[in-house]
């Protein structure tokens, strides 16, 4: 039924929340506060880049994902009184760059393969960074491209980034499904076409806008079960 099973990165297939352990490490009683947090402003920001200047070119503010990461970072240790040092920046930012998978992304990715559907990362996440958490992984053979809006420099949720897809493999939308934890991600990219699978870990309701997905699961094995 779908020729491409295109993945969000963080979230979906990385465990964006695993740096809570060494954020409580670094910062006792702080460690879940400062996750939650910083994955919120980092989001904050990366729509407020685009949101304030969609330019077919590409936002004038744009910065990639890696430093927005960072500075979303400074932005909630200030904001929580924490003493962020540039070690403990270091630190942090390097356990980012090799964020954990689930324990399911590498299985799914191999089945998929094994099922003869192209499979990719369509994702915020800049170049590099995205480089060296697919390698640390090992998720890197069972990828047929790994697509980053650092071309549009528009971030999700903007269209050109989900167009992204279609300029990379010769599909149509309706031969796309799109694979995504986080619902605002899931409903944008249903809202441009593609169908969704939305992976709802945690049991959230889904957003009171736009259409529901075409799937839901809560896990990534699930998705499995719709191809």
């Amino acid at each position: 039924m779908y020729k491409l099973i295109a993945f969000d990165a963080y979230g979906t297939l990385f465990d964006v929340y695993s740096m809570g352990e060494l954020a409580e490490a670094l910062f006792p009683g702080h460690g879940q506060t400062l996750s939650l947090m910083w994955r919120d402003r980092q989001i904050d920001y990366t729509r407020l880049v685009t949101m304030s200047d969609p330019s077919a070119v590409g936002s004038k503010h744009y910065l990639p994902f890696w430093d927005l990461t960072i500075r979303s970072l400074r932005y909630v240790c200030k904001r929580l009184g924490l003493g962020l040092t540039a070690l403990i920046e270091k630190q942090l930012m390097d356990q980012y760059a090799k964020l954990s998978s689930f324990e399911d992304s590498l299985m799914v990715l191999q089945e998929i393969k094994k099922r003869g559907a192209s499979t990719a990362i369509l994702s915020n996440g800049s170049r590099e960074m995205l480089a060296t958490v697919v390698e640390s992984n090992g998720l890197k053979p069972y990828l047929d491209k790994v697509v980053t809006i650092e071309e549009v420099r528009l971030f999700k949720t903007a269209p050109q980034a989900y167009e992204l897809l279609l300029k990379s493999f010769p599909v149509k939308k309706e031969e796309v499904l799109f694979v995504s934890s986080n619902a605002w991600d899931a409903l944008a990219a249903k809202w441009y076409g593609y169908d969704v699978f939305w992976v709802n870990r945690l049991g959230h309701p889904f957003e009171e806008i736009g259409e529901q997905p075409n799937f839901e699961g809560n896990s990534l094995s699930k998705v499995l079960e719709v191809i």
